[in-house]
Formats: C-alpha cells, structure tokens, sequence
C-alpha cells in the first residue's frame, strides 16, 4: 500500500512538473507581455500557395495547427469550425477563411490534406510546409508540438499539440486566440466581436 502511494504520487509530480515545462516552455515562445506574436503565413496549401495577405481587408482566417491522423481534438476542433461556418450568414461566411496547419509533415501531404479538409466543407485550406517553416511558425505563435514515438500501434507515432485557435487578419495580426473547446460558443463569440454581428 505505501509503495503503491508512492508511484501514484511519483506520477502526479511527473505529469505536474511536464505540464509545468510545457507551460514554460509556451511561455518563453511568447513576447514579453505573454502574448504570441503572429505575422506572416506562406505554406504550400490545399489551394495552391497559401498566404494571409491574400486575405482581403474585411477577411480573417481561423488558424488552427493539428494533423490529420488526430485521434481527437483535431476532428472536435474542426467540427467546431464547421458548425460555426454553418450559423454564419452568406456575408459573414465571405469574410471568414478556416485553415487548418498540419504539424505532421511526414505524414500530411497535400493530397492527404485535401482529403481531410474535405470532410468538413469546400471553405476549409489545409496547409503544411517543411518542419523548419512549421517550426519558426509555431514559435511566432505560441503553438508546441512534439512527437510521441507508438511502436505498439499501426501509426507508429502521434502528435502532441496545443489546440487553440488563432483568428489572424491579412498583416497577421492576431485578433484574438480561442481557447480549445468542444462547443462552438468561444469561437461564435469571438468571430461576432471580430465581424461586429
């Protein structure tokens, strides 16, 4: 029983203190007043190249950095878009552009991507590049990824990644930063404020 005690709290001090790291290390990829940066995106994409000052002025996009074999957040995260896209009317649905960015470069090809945006509607980009463009990326906008090697399954490795959304105008500015959910509520509120509906 005592032994037993004692991994149970050897194990919740491994998760805090890896929390902890991944909190820091968040931190440290953000500006000093704690927020991430934002600024240009130029990725090979499911619609050619891809570029946020293709945006017109009126326009954001809906950031979001996952892949495609996500067992779990991603597909929530997108569903979520998705259901947003839908409640939006013709004008507001114009200036709104969902991009999922996949930090799963090995895996997620263009032609995988299509596929999987697909799913969720003929709005959706989905955009990738090599791991040094993902890297000083995601550095810019506070996003960590790692890859977590699965020798026991059949996809050999997952990716672990933080999960908000970023809504970014044409300079890559970020307007504001969506917390992960599984309701759409945030990010229906958010895109009301950005849109003035």
């Amino acid at each position: 029983m005592k032994r037993q005690r004692m991994w149970m709290a050897l194990g919740v001090l491994i998760v805090v203190v890896g929390l902890g790291g991944l909190f820091g290390y968040q931190q440290f990829q953000d500006d000093d007043d704690g927020s991430p940066r934002g600024g240009p995106v130029e990725l090979a994409s499911t619609q050619g190249d891809f570029s946020l000052t293709q945006l017109e002025d009126d326009q954001l996009a809906v950031l979001f950095f996952g892949y495609t074999y996500c067992p779990d957040v991603c597909p929530m995260s997108m569903a979520v878009m998705r259901q947003v896209m839908q409640g939006l009317d013709d004008e507001q649905r114009r200036r709104v552009v969902p991009v999922l960015i996949s930090v799963d470069p090995e895996r997620d090809t263009i032609e995988r991507l299509t596929e999987y945006v697909g799913y969720f509607g003929d709005d959706f980009i989905g955009a990738t590049g090599s791991q040094e463009q993902l890297e000083e990326l995601a550095a810019r906008y506070g996003v960590v990824w790692r890859r977590v090697e699965t020798p026991e399954s059949a996809m050999e490795y997952t990716v672990d990644h933080s999960s908000s959304l970023y809504l970014v105008d044409r300079e890559g500015t970020i307007r504001q930063r969506v917390l992960y959910s599984p309701a759409p509520h945030a990010l229906r509120s958010a895109l009301e404020q950005e849109l003035g509906g």
